[in-house]
């Protein structure tokens, strides 16, 4: 095994192989280590979470090398069957790669079980390992854009089947009515880690009469939503989103096994402080505004409070019914504040930063997905992102939780600095896989965040870093604030959004305490990394006086 640096409270466990992988996933989960948080496996890693205050990498090391794996399996699941129409866009291409007709490549699919290994890149995708050997295909070199729901494909020796809509580089082979991902199931996920796959050649008629079902669910689901907003008496009304207006909260932890990562809020210092000036628990959710830009009135007397981004706050009183005047006045920042009934409230443009969090007393009344009302831009998991139109339902504030006064400080601070940002990064795991002057380009030049930028990542932009392994990264668990290494070189450091695995190099990752300020980062911005250290793997030599 080598134990290697992710980020200051994670370290990737790397194996032989997804076997000894998934053994070793059995026991810690099975028997976990004190302090050890949530384990996401890969095609031959184990990402191991830990609460630095509770354990050290050394112990973790030292536990986990004595760990008795032999002849240890991962538990079995159940067996299911996936019909499949055998008419993907790459078959006939699979088929002259590997030197077989098209309906040989059907009977290899069909003919063996597969095993799901481990979930990752969107909710409900599995890698299924176990297939025939002769069914070992490069990934294509040019991804696609866009890939139907339901497509199953092939890429290396796995195959799996994407849950919806989305980009993607794997081989296609042919399509399935089956839903691999739906929230009105008990069990969202279709698959889980050590349940069995069959897949099952059938004619394609089915297909269309389930869209066209799943389309009238969403067509009701609309219209139910539209009656209910008509209805709120106390809540906020949203006359203008502005450029981007989600709810947010401190995410979904604890759902790798189903391939959802934790999500959340990507500035939670600013909202937590919200939710303690109203009064909530600081977890509560919020609205997360990007560059500003909203209006919205409110439904009842509401107590609301907006830190992070400073943006000027504007509130318009409108005429009263003996014919008084409309009147306006200026909020603060970092302060609680009245919206009476019918009043409008006005967030302006930011002035440094980016995402603004505005917290309402009690919250909102809405229902989670997944415990959360955070909004997974990759996935489509939560909530849509708020519409002009919209009236998010206000709940009843908890009682004995006071209103606690909090410093105008924020993560913003750092991203008011007109040249650059410094941001501290833990190196590894991938870092070998650069060449040596890889980590001095990393860290000796100001990159600019594009425009391209968004909750899944910021693109960045310099000189290219050099890779010297030139061999396909098999896909690994990946953590907020990865600087992945695409084949161009040019950096994508993730945030809260980010797949839960990945297949390209990560070279280092910024620490926790440096995640807020990443994500106030605006397109434009510049960002200088400073390592905080060198490095190096984890060994027991490392602290031979650690004890398990």
């Amino acid at each position: 095994m080598r134990f290697l640096p992710v980020r200051d409270d994670a370290l990737l466990i790397e194996l032989d192989d997804l076997p000894s992988t998934l053994a070793l996933f059995d026991s810690l989960s099975s028997d976990p280590i004190s302090g050890a948080g949530e384990l996401i496996p890969g095609a031959r890693t184990l990402l191991v979470f830990y609460r630095p205050s509770a354990v050290t990498p050394e112990q973790i090391v030292r536990a986990v090398r004595s760990r008795d794996l032999d002849g240890r399996v991962a538990g079995e699941g159940a067996l299911i069957e996936i019909p499949v129409t055998y008419d993907g866009e790459d078959l006939d291409e699979v088929a002259g790669l590997l030197g077989l007709s098209a309906a040989e490549v059907v009977r290899l699919h069909t003919g063996q079980d597969y095993a799901v290994g481990f979930t990752g890149f969107a909710p409900g995708f599995a890698y299924l390992s176990g297939g025939h050997p002769v069914l070992d295909v490069p990934r294509r070199s040019s991804p696609r854009t866009r890939i139907p729901a339901g497509s199953v494909a092939l890429a290396g020796t796995f195959s799996g089947v994407y849950p919806r809509e989305s980009p993607g580089g794997w081989q296609l082979i042919g399509t399935t009515a089956a839903r691999m991902w739906d929230l009105s199931r008990e069990r969202p996920a279709l698959l889980l880690p050590g349940d069995r796959v069959r897949f099952v050649d059938v004619s394609g008629g089915a297909r269309a009469a389930v869209t066209v079902a799943a389309d009238a669910d969403a067509d009701a689901d609309a219209d139910a939503a539209a009656g209910s907003a008509a209805e709120v008496t106390h809540g906020l009304e949203i006359l203008d989103p502005g450029m981007l207006a989600l709810l947010q909260d401190l995410g979904r932890p604890g759902y790798a096994s189903m391939g959802v990562s934790t999500s959340g809020a990507l500035d939670p210092v600013s909202l937590r402080a919200a939710n303690r000036l109203v009064g909530n628990p600081t977890g509560t959710a919020g609205l997360e505004l990007t560059f500003g830009g909203l209006r919205l009135t409110a439904r009842g007397e509401q107590v609301l409070a907006v830190t992070g981004a400073p943006v000027p706050l504007t509130i318009s009183t409108p005429a009263d019914a003996d014919g008084g005047n409309p009147r306006s006045r200026d909020v603060a920042m970092h302060r609680p504040f009245a919206l009476g009934a019918g009043e409008e409230l006005v967030l302006g443009r930011p002035t440094s930063g980016l995402r603004s969090y505005l917290a309402v007393r009690g919250g909102f009344d809405l229902e989670p997905v997944l415990g959360s009302l955070s909004t997974d831009v990759l996935a489509g998991l939560g909530p849509e992102p708020v519409t002009a139109g919209a009236v998010l339902p206000v709940g009843r504030p908890a009682r004995g939780i006071p209103a606690v006064a909090v410093p105008d400080a924020s993560a913003v601070e750092g991203a008011a600095t007109p040249a650059e940002v410094v941001l501290d990064v833990v190196l590894g795991p991938r870092t070998d896989w650069f060449s040596a002057d890889a980590v001095e380009t990393l860290t000796g030049q100001s990159w600019l965040v594009s425009a391209r930028s968004n909750r899944v990542g910021l693109r960045l932009e310099g000189e290219p870093l050099t890779r010297v392994v030139g061999a396909e990264l098999p896909s690994e668990g990946t953590v907020s604030g990865a600087i992945q290494i695409p084949p161009n070189g040019q950096p994508v450091l993730f945030l809260a959004d980010h797949p839960l695995t990945g297949g390209y190099p990560v070279i280092g990752a910024v620490a926790t305490h440096h995640l807020p300020l990443a994500g106030q980062l605006p397109p434009g911005a510049r960002i200088r990394f400073r390592p905080i250290g060198p490095f190096s793997e984890y060994t027991l030599a490392d602290n031979p006086e650690v004890t398990p």
